[in-house]
């Protein structure tokens, strides 16, 4: 595959899971995984110095899911939403069926009766692997430089 068309496939995925997360349809967000993959919301602080605890993390497709149906029929937090801002897009090395990406974003959090605040700040480094149904995470790691996470971190980023 030429370099163009698998940035344009991988950048449509990213846009894809974006608009989800964005349009508050999470029950879609899991499609965009495989079955066995991983997802973690990590500080950066701690990335750096090695230590993998962090304020999300699921073990694959079914554990996202059941983290969607707690947000929906469980979890008590205020109404808001997300605006991702995506930039520098970048293929970090790649194989025939894996590619390992990385790209910044910006969240921006609208509560239901406050202003829109920046909510979190960070970078992406994905491994991207393609399937029979086309490209979807194998891991994505959620990196963010914030000092700390303003509130409970229910929705995922």
């Amino acid at each position: 595959m030429d370099d163009i068309t698998l940035r344009y496939e991988l950048q449509d995925l990213e846009n894809r899971y974006i608009r989800a997360i964005d349009e508050d349809r999470l029950e879609a967000w899991p499609d965009f995984f495989t079955d066995d993959a991983t997802y973690e919301i990590l500080p950066r602080e701690n990335v750096r110095a090695g230590r993998p605890a962090g304020v999300m993390h699921c073990f694959g497709k079914a554990m996202m899911r059941d983290r969607i149906v707690s947000l929906r029929k469980a979890n008590i937090f205020e109404a808001q939403t997300y605006r991702h801002f995506v930039s520098g897009f970048e293929i970090m090395s790649r194989s025939a069926d894996r590619v390992a990406t990385r790209s910044n974003y910006l969240v921006i959090r609208t509560l239901s009766a406050l202003d829109a605040e920046v909510f979190q700040v960070g970078s992406y480094e994905d491994e991207v692997v393609r399937t029979d149904e086309g490209w979807r995470y194998a891991t994505k790691r959620a990196i963010f430089e914030n000092a700390r996470v303003k509130t409970l971190l229910v929705i995922p980023v």
